[in-house]
């Protein structure tokens, strides 16, 4: 249960006239619910990417997360993330991710600062982001740890992070497609 979600990490992106295929791209949340990893996937999301290697400052991430998308495999796993005490996805329907600054990691690494918004709480994060041409798309991948407490994530009786812990990893795999 966890969430983090936002991936929204993600981080950079293709050219003008780019579109992420979403039935290909990916963002999963992995917690640990008494020490054992569970990924939690978020089903709907929308990422607007601007990203040209040759200048890859002039670039731009924009990530929008339906929280109620979130899918642990179970549907009453699934309602009770939704609820107030996780995602509070009534009040708090998307999480967010915007990026401010990309900057040249290496090679085909990047690393992506933006504010990253769940619940309500924004932070200033950076993201390590490797992007990869593979014909006519590009492929985004990373990978951010958060504090899901710092987030609001697990509130009441979950809380307490020693049944789930605080620690969260946002994955992403996000393919864009020029056209």
């Amino acid at each position: 249960m966890l969430a983090g979600l936002v991936a929204a990490s993600l981080a950079a992106a293709a050219p003008a006239f780019a579109q992420v295929d979403t039935a290909k791209s990916t963002i999963v949340a992995t917690s640990k619910q008494m020490n054992v990893p569970v990924d939690g996937n978020f089903r709907k999301f929308a990422a607007q990417l601007t990203f040209d290697p040759a200048k890859p400052t002039a670039g731009s991430a924009n990530l929008s997360i339906d929280t109620s998308s979130y899918d642990l495999g179970d549907e009453s796993y699934n309602q009770q993330v939704r609820g107030k005490d996780w995602f509070d996805s009534a009040t708090y329907p998307k999480a967010t991710f915007v990026s401010s600054a990309i900057a040249p990691a290496g090679g085909n690494q990047y690393k992506v600062t933006g504010k990253l918004t769940i619940k309500g709480v924004s932070q200033t994060v950076t993201v390590p982001v490797t992007i990869a041409q593979q014909g006519n798309t590009e492929v985004f991948d990373g990978s951010l740890p958060i504090k899901r407490t710092q987030f609001n994530v697990g509130t009441g009786e979950w809380k307490d992070t020693s049944v789930v812990a605080d620690d969260v990893v946002i994955k992403f795999h996000i393919v864009d497609v020029k056209h």
